[in-house]
């Protein structure tokens, strides 16, 4: 059977089933969908498929759109709400396989619900700022991207009135494309597109700095990335060196942002519904050794030519704070999360794109706060450092001096700050027995006696001497670790003067190539070619050793 609304990629792919209802309850009752309407109420059963009929003759008949969206006002008695579980499962089930007319209709329509307060249309507007891919520069893409801001600067005062945390929510997302964006030029309408993204996100930041405090810590991770646009440097002035300038009672400071937490949906934003179907998938199903097969299909999805490159940096970020394996994984077979991030750090070809990725595992480290943190948003980066021993040690010492290099550089006037949460991470994770001791580092005879004599200069800053319990303890049990490791996989999720000027907080060069090279650089050519010459995860095994011991690995 043909379908108007989905395109099938050959004669053999079965029939979706979605796609396959909302068409019959149009065919049954496309009789009654032109005026008059029946002004008879229908019931529940009767009332779900006028939605289901109605949704489909508003994708797939632009023409009657107006009529059908004046029926669907007529009959509506639950606020929109059924109506809009029905868009949000196009919107994530469908969307990418949608015709063109369908995918603007889908746009229309989703303005139509904001503009009568449709219960749930917010989650419907983050379901479609999710299909936004980072790092793709195709026609579709840019559209969607385009239409999303407009509805956005165009709806302004309605949606900080009714649902002004969807406003965080576009607001991460345009900060984190108009960094792939700013990049790039000479492609169809991207200029335009970009004016469009600087105006939204500028808005938001000088009207509504208050908001945007809720992202939280992640807030400077994006704004770092546009130092160089013109339209942020008075932004980062007031940041850094006026703060009152915001109109934010309260804020004083950015330390104060530096200690904010960013929840894991603002992460799930850049992670696209299918991609993070096979994340999990990965994560919850695939054993440590038997992935190979599931990289190289992952990589051919997502990663196939070079400007995709930049979602490692979202996916990193998603691993370590968006999923957090139950006790049962830990003790299991499946891969861990380190693993799968040693491998995606070995495909990075790009030094600045590798040294962002880089930030993204060790952003948390940097001002952890056990009263606040979690300490399985920082757990991969110890695993993956202590397990590249010894067989890729030269993975551990660019982890090593890379973390090293933030400490020192990434905001001189807040290492104090810095300091501080990089050791309060070591501690944790050894009381916690995420590692048995920090002596599988500071003895390793592979590790570079520079690199060591770092680490124990480090460790000795804050009490004079490197912390006994820091270098030996027992292990402990692996619940004390992952706390509530349960992450919903729905959009539900989102819904429940003296100074010398420095404008921009964050001061470190992340494309500094002396130390972001990859210890395995990749050959030329695209990403998929060169997985076969990469170190595979299945390498990534944890050495047997009386000094190491992994919780629960």
């Amino acid at each position: 059977m043909s379908s108007k609304l989905i395109i099938k990629l050959n004669s053999f792919q079965a029939d979706n089933q979605f796609d396959l209802s909302l068409s019959q309850a149009f065919d049954f009752l496309q009789p009654t969908l032109i005026p008059p309407f029946p002004l008879t109420i229908p019931n529940p059963h009767d009332y779900a498929q006028l939605n289901m009929a109605i949704l489909y003759g508003i994708l797939t008949q632009p023409h009657l759109a107006i009529t059908h969206i004046k029926h669907l006002h007529a009959k509506v008695t639950d606020g929109y709400a059924l109506f809009v579980s029905l868009l949000l499962k196009v919107g994530s089930e469908l969307y990418l396989n949608l015709v063109d007319s369908a995918k603007m209709q889908m746009l229309w329509v989703t303005k139509q619900m904001v503009d009568v307060f449709a219960v749930g249309f917010d989650g419907l507007l983050v379901c479609l700022l999710r299909q936004v891919v980072g790092g793709e520069f195709s026609h579709g893409n840019l559209w969607l991207c385009s239409e999303l801001v407009n509805v956005f600067l165009s709806r302004w005062d309605l949606l900080l009135e009714e649902e002004p945390m969807v406003l965080t929510y576009a607001l991460y997302v345009f900060l984190r494309l108009l960094a792939d964006h700013w990049r790039v030029s000479g492609i169809g309408n991207l200029d335009a597109l970009k004016k469009l993204e600087i105006c939204f996100c500028v808005k938001m930041l000088k009207d509504r700095f208050d908001l945007c405090l809720a992202i939280g810590r992640d807030l400077i991770r994006l704004l770092q990335d546009l130092v160089s646009v013109p339209e942020f440097e008075s932004i980062w002035k007031d940041i850094v060196l006026n703060p009152k300038e915001l109109n934010t009672p309260g804020f004083s400071n950015i330390s104060q942002i530096y200690s904010s937490r960013t929840s894991s949906r603002y992460f799930l934003l850049r992670i696209t519904p299918e991609m993070e179907t096979q994340l999990r998938f990965l994560l919850t199903h695939v054993k440590f050794g038997s992935q190979k097969r599931y990289q190289v299909w992952f990589a051919n999805k997502f990663l196939s030519c070079p400007e995709r490159e930049t979602l490692i940096i979202d996916i990193v970020r998603f691993i370590c704070c968006g999923h957090h394996p139950t006790n049962e994984i830990l003790q299991s077979e499946i891969i861990p999360r380190w693993a799968v991030i040693g491998w995606l750090l070995s495909c990075c070809q790009n030094n600045n794109i590798q040294g962002n990725v880089r930030l993204s595992l060790f952003y948390d480290w940097l001002f952890f706060d056990e009263r606040v943190d979690n300490i399985m948003n920082i757990e991969p980066g110890m695993l993956l450092m202590v397990c590249s021993i010894p067989k890729y040690i030269d993975m551990t010492h660019s982890l090593l001096e890379f973390l090293f290099l933030l400490v020192e550089n990434y905001d001189v006037d807040h290492r104090d700050v810095i300091t501080r949460g990089v050791l309060s991470s070591f501690n944790i994770l050894v009381q916690k027995g995420v590692v048995h001791s920090l002596n599988v580092l500071i003895s390793c005879n592979e590790l570079s006696p520079v690199i060591k004599e770092k680490l124990l200069r480090f460790l000795s800053f804050s009490n004079g001497g490197v912390p006994k319990e820091v270098l030996t303890l027992k292990r402990k049990s692996t619940s004390a670790i992952t706390g509530n490791s349960s992450v919903p996989n729905s959009v539900e999720t989102f819904l429940s003067g003296s100074k010398k000027p420095r404008l921009s907080a964050p001061v470190l060069n992340l494309s500094d190539v002396s130390l972001l090279e990859s210890p395995t650089p990749l050959p030329e050519g695209k990403l998929t070619e060169a997985l076969e010459n990469t170190a595979h995860v299945d390498d990534y095994l944890p050495v047997s050793n009386d000094a190491l011991r992994i919780s629960s690995l």
